[in-house]
């Protein structure tokens, strides 16, 4: 074979391997995919696989289709209470219609600004309708809800859905963050002052209940234990007027012994008119 043939084979080859290379574009699962003929749309591919394109005519722009995320610059808002806020803010996001996307935005470095206004703006405003204390709260939940959906419907017409809109942190200017500090540990103060005030009165009242409770249940007692004596000593005296009446002699000489009892320990006087040591001077 001569040299000249040879080198036409090569070539034919490597020509023919550049156009099946240029003939040709894959999808992966990632991706989605726009073949455009002179800025032209010829076709959409949002499904992976290989597909045929005219070589050195067609271009393909891939867009990702996986769930985009987009940090926000930190912005300064102002609440409905005239308080500054500086909120830092991202974007979860993704290419939900290639085809309009490329039309209205060509890439995601133009949609991007286009995003971040759109975001922006709509977080300023609901923000802007309450205070401060509520987008510092859980109901800041709410106020990123409504935000997601107003930025999803003013999206939508560029092939772009927002999937969720989240805020990383809402901080104060460093300019009035001490003020506004002090201000908070004051109110915490006066509510913590409050709660213990009550709490002492409480205290207050249940010691009286409890001091009313205790002289009424011992007035209570010192009644039955009156009345029981009272009892115990009307029993006594008709026991002692039952042995009174049937022993005479007996019941003088048990009460004579009761007296003697009674001056154990103390000055005794004898005497013949006490009739009551009888039987004493009888010993």
């Amino acid at each position: 074979m001569k040299i000249w043939i040879l080198s036409l084979l090569i070539i034919l080859i490597v020509v023919g391997f550049v156009l099946a290379l240029a003939s040709f574009y894959i999808v992966d699962q990632t991706q989605q995919a726009v073949v455009l003929r002179f800025g032209k749309i010829v076709s959409v591919k949002t499904e992976p696989g290989i597909y045929i394109k005219q070589p050195f005519i067609d271009k393909v722009v891939r867009f990702d289709k996986r769930i985009l995320l987009y940090d926000i610059e930190p912005e300064k808002i102002i609440a409905s209470d005239k308080k500054t806020l500086v909120i830092d803010t991202y974007v979860l996001w993704r290419i939900k219609d290639p085809e309009t996307f490329i039309k209205s935005l060509k890439s995601v470095q133009l949609a991007l600004p286009r995003i971040d206004d759109v975001v922006y703006s709509h977080v300023r405003n609901i923000f802007a309708k309450s205070n401060f204390d509520e987008i510092i709260s859980e109901k800041r939940e709410e106020l990123l809800k409504e935000v997601t959906e107003l930025s999803r419907e003013a999206l939508k017409d560029f092939g772009i859905e927002v999937v969720d809109v989240r805020v990383k942190h809402a901080d104060l200017p460093a300019e009035n963050e001490q003020a506004v500090y002090n201000r908070m540990r004051a109110e915490r103060y006066s509510i913590a002052a409050q709660i213990r005030a009550e709490g002492e009165k409480e205290a207050r009242k249940i010691r009286a209940e409890a001091d009313k409770t205790a002289k009424v249940l011992i007035a209570e007692a010192q009644s039955t234990a009156e009345q029981i004596k009272g009892t115990g000593e009307a029993s006594a005296v008709k026991i002692y007027a039952e042995i009174f009446s049937k022993d005479k002699d007996f019941y003088e000489f048990w009460r004579t012994m009761e007296v003697y009892r009674s001056i154990e320990g103390g000055i005794l006087l004898i005497g013949d008119e006490l009739d009551s040591f009888k039987y004493l001077k009888s010993e």
